[in-house]
């Protein structure tokens, strides 16, 4: 997956917008204001940081090279992986769901549902 892909599946989904809320280089997606996801985009090859349960996070650490503790991020709850590797695109979609849905899940009841999540 590319940087590019990336950037086309995080906005897919409902809600997110996405910005550069801290300097010119880091891309920023937002469902309703919180973040779930974002990339440097001088790194090379490209990152990107996604949330993550923690005892799954550590999971991901320890079976693939590729994700690592979140860069510049809480370690317990960020991931940083690497795109343009040897991980599928299926895969990183999933880790963007994932990402997304608790992101999602930690919005108010009110809130998920003004948004039709529930």
């Amino acid at each position: 997956m590319n940087i590019e892909e990336f950037r086309e599946y995080c906005l897919s989904k409902k809600y997110v917008t996405e910005s550069f809320p801290f300097n010119e280089h880091t891309l920023v997606f937002k469902v309703a204001n919180k973040m779930f996801a974002l990339s440097g985009l001088e790194h090379k090859p490209p990152t990107v940081n996604l949330k993550c349960n923690p005892e799954k996070a550590i999971q991901l650490r320890e079976e693939y090279s590729e994700i690592i503790e979140g860069f510049h991020m809480s370690k317990k709850h960020w991931n940083t992986i690497t795109i343009e590797g040897s991980l599928p695109t299926s895969f990183i979609k999933e880790l963007i769901d994932d990402s997304y849905n608790l992101v999602v899940k930690g919005m108010t009841k009110k809130l998920q549902k003004e948004l039709g999540f529930i």
